[in-house]
This record gives structure tokens, sequence and C-alpha cells, in this order.
């Protein structure tokens, strides 16, 4: 059950109804959404697929990995049980040694569990290749233990917790209840965004309201995901960027060039449209989130970047691994080690592969010669006027778009042929459709509209009459489906 199918807005409708009909009893309406939160992990899941796959020959897969596809709820609860354990404990006590003691319990069992689901086959493989050239030979097999379907953004808000009750900002009085739902929460589950316990579960004791105008800006919010999903992510996938990247060889400099701007724009908006029905899917249920993106690719430098894309993501890394490594508040060596550290980190983050760590360390490398060069001048530019602003916009987009190559590539040999094949510099777009340009051409242009024309749209919407709404999005709906007569693609954030 994917958030822009007609199954998950079904089960979104059934979820409101429910939960507004119990909303002014507090436990009441957190169960409903915790008995939510679990269908809808349950519907998400890839076992069902698995089976029917593997029963019917299909696809080659070992016991093992069809067994632990059905458990990942099992290990959701023991991080909650675990975090939960450590938070009573800290809160118990006024020990600093203790607290640290318990706040590095919780870091450490999370991280652990996804060092083991994400990276155990990745750390494994290449600790036996080292080992068979330097002349120890080992028998290597895969462990077949199936990533949990969310546990990376999981982890993230369980980290955030146990260390803002360490610090003091979040306060220890929520029950085991409520941190398991807030593990849990299905807009969030399986793709962020990474909110704190400040946006959601500090806020299970208030009685949620929802007032007309509210619910129909959710409405809009949820619609326009759809539109960049179905209407342009999907579009230029499914019409550049799968053919190009599955054999760069058969295309033109040009076409390559155009696949890897493509995949950047799709990129964008599959996991921002997806943030968008995230978003106006909570505010149903009247837990108002934060942005997780803003319009990235108007950045004029790299940091700029980064503070634009994938917000909740860059900034946990910001508060939870490069301020406790000093930050910038030690040596400029030192901070530019620790720069390269997060970037390193967040890459591999992104999947069990080492591609993932030089997309990292690449940016990384590129952000601490962006912040020598500020060094040299005397600090951070406080403006960049015309001239400077597209010489900005176009360095920091290069580097983004060239850098994607590597992050889509199935593999490093394929990034390797795709810059070789666009470094040939032969001519030729006959292999770009109509469609895809105009997909590429609607998201050029909301890309760079203002945010006030956005919201001007979302006042229209909730002007408009109750009746006048409900045939827009009935109309939405079927220019959608028209749209996605091309096979629908999960979202790419699912992989990580």
């Amino acid at each position: 059950m994917l958030f822009h199918q007609l199954p998950f807005l079904v089960f979104l409708g059934l979820t409101f109804g429910a939960y507004w009909t119990v909303a002014r009893w507090k436990w009441p309406r957190l169960i409903v959404l915790l008995v939510a939160s679990l269908a809808f992990y349950a519907a998400a899941t890839p076992l069902p697929l698995i089976l029917s796959q593997w029963i019917e020959g299909r696809l080659q897969v070992r016991l093992t990995e069809v067994a632990w596809a059905g458990r990942p709820l099992l290990i959701f609860l023991a991080i909650a049980v675990v975090d939960h354990l450590c938070v009573l404990g800290m809160a118990r006590t006024g020990r600093k040694g203790l607290r640290k003691l318990l706040v590095a319990v919780s870091v450490v069992s999370n991280l652990g569990l996804l060092s083991l689901f994400k990276y155990g086959d990745l750390f494994y493989s290449t600790t036996a290749a080292l080992l068979e050239k330097a002349g120890v030979p080992i028998h290597y097999e895969p462990l077949g233990l199936l990533l949990p379907l969310g546990l990376s953004f999981v982890v993230f808000r369980a980290i955030s917790v146990t260390v803002d009750v360490y610090r003091g900002t979040t306060k220890p009085t929520f029950t085991f209840f409520e941190h398991l739902l807030y593990l849990l929460f299905f807009p969030l589950l399986v793709s962020g965004p990474i909110v704190r316990a400040r946006d959601l579960l500090d806020r299970f004791d208030a009685r949620p309201t929802l007032d007309p105008d509210d619910g129909a800006r959710a409405l809009f919010r949820i619609a326009a995901g759809m539109v960049k999903k179905l209407a342009i992510a999907d579009v230029i996938a499914g019409g550049l960027v799968d053919q190009v990247f599955a054999n760069p060889t058969h295309y033109t400099s040009a076409e390559c060039v155009m696949a890897a701007i493509g995949y950047t724009v799709q990129l964008y908006f599959d996991f921002s449209g997806y943030s968008d029905i995230a978003i106006g899917a909570s505010a149903l249920f009247g837990f108002p989130l934060p942005e997780n993106f803003n319009k990235p690719y108007l950045a004029r430098n790299l940091f700029e970047f980064w503070n634009r894309w994938h917000i909740s993501l860059s900034s946990w890394l910001r508060d939870y691994f490069y301020i406790p490594l000093g930050g910038n508040r030690v040596s400029r060596p030192r901070a530019l080690f620790n720069l390269m550290m997060v970037m390193v980190w967040g890459g591999l983050w992104h999947g069990a592969d080492w591609r993932f760590m030089y997309w990292g360390g690449i940016h990384g490398i590129a952000l601490c010669i962006t912040r020598i060069g500020w060094w040299i001048k005397g600090g951070r530019p406080k403006s960049y006027g015309f001239f400077g602003s597209i010489v900005g916009w176009t360095i920091t987009f290069t580097v983004v778009v060239a850098t994607r190559i590597i992050f889509r590539a199935p593999s490093m040999a394929v990034a390797q042929t795709f810059y070789r094949t666009i470094l040939d510099f032969t001519p030729g777009l006959a292999n770009v459709s109509a469609m895809v340009w105009a997909a590429l051409g609607a998201a050029a242009v909301l890309h760079a509209l203002p945010h006030r024309v956005f919201d001007g749209a979302s006042r229209f919407f909730v002007w408009l009459p109750a009746p006048a709404r409900a045939v827009a999005l009935v109309a939405l709906a079927l220019g959608l489906r028209q749209l996605a007569q091309v096979e629908v693609r999960p979202y790419i954030y699912f992989q990580f």
C-alpha cells in the first residue's frame, strides 16, 4: 500500500473517521492511530509479494529472508522497549554518569540493529574480500536478512528521543504506548520525515483540533504530493531515467546528461511529494509538521543546498552527530574533519553500498573546499548579487547533478561507464520524448515559483465551496490515473 495508490486513500479516510469519532478522549484516539499504523505497516511489508513470487518459482529467496520479512514490527517493538527503559532510568536518576550510560545503551542498540540489518552483508562481504586478497580463504555466504522497511527512519527518531530526554529538551513523562506510537505513526513510518519529539510525541496529550479550512489545506497538500509523484517523477523515470541508467552506452552523451538531470528532478519530486502527503496526512489528525524541503535546487552553494534538502535528515545529522563531534567550535582542521565524517556517514546511511559513501565523501570534500574559500575571504558571503547568484547556482547544481550519477547507478562500474559516455560528447536527444520534456519543463516552473504562489493556490482551494473542492479532487484523480497507465514506481526512499 503506497501513498499514491487508491487503497491508501481509502485507508486514510477510514482512519480519519474513526479517529475524529473518539478524538475527545486521549487513549481511544491514540489506540486508533496505533492500530492504523500497525495495519498500514502490515500492508506495506513486502512479505505477500515475496511469498507469491517464491511459490511461483519466480524468485530465488532463502527461507531466512521470507521469515525475517514478516518480523520487522517485532524489531520496532524491541527498539521501543529498550529505549523506554533507558528513558525511565534517566527519569529516576540524577547521576550524570548513569544517565550517559543509559543514553549510550540506547544509541548503541539502535545503531547496532541498523548495522546488522542494513550493513551486515556489506561489512561481511567486504571483510571476506579483503581476507581473500590477503591470502586468507574464507567461505562467504550472505546473511540473508532483509532490511525492515522504514528501519533507518525509525532508528533516527528513536535516538532523537533518548538524546533529547538526556539533554532535558524533552520531558520523560510519556508512556510506553505513546513512545511506540511516536515510532510507528503511519504517515512517517516508512520514509519520514524524521520528526522530533516536540513535533509529535509532546503533542499526544493535547486534544487535537481540525477546522474545515485546516482540513482543506491538508487535502490540497496531499493532492500536490500526488501530482509531484505521478505527473512528474514517474513520468521522467519511465520515459528517460530508467532506460538510460540501465545501459548508458546505448545513448548519446547529451541523453546521458539529460538523464542525470532528469534523475535529479525525479528524486526531488518523488521524495518531496512523499513528504507532502505525509505532512498533509499528519495534519488531518491535528499534527502540523515542519517542512522537509525548501526549493533545494535554487541553492547558491552546497551549504545552502543541504539546509534546503531533506531538512529533517540534515538537521538530525547536525544536532546529533556534527555538534556532538564538536561542530565548528573546534580548530579549523578538526571542523573540516567533523564535516567530512558527517557527510561520509550520512551518505552511507542511504544504502548498503560503498558508492553511497563515495557520494557523501565527494559532497564532504566540496563542502570543505567551500568553507576554506570562505575562511580565505573572511567569512560567508552576506549577499551574492545577480551575477554571483547565477555563478553560485550553476556550480552548485552541476555538482549535485554530477554526483547524482553515483547515487542512481546500480554500481560504480555503471557510474564510470556513464561518465565516460558523457565525455564522448556525442550529440542528439532523439530518445527524450515530448512527455518527458513537458514534465521537466513543468518541474522547472514549479520549482522556481515562489512560495507565495503555492500559498495562494492553497488559499483559493480552501475558499472554494466543498462541492467544488470535491469536483476538483476527482478531476485531478482521473487525470493522474491516465498518467499512471505506465508502471507506477515505489518511492525511491523506500530503499533507504
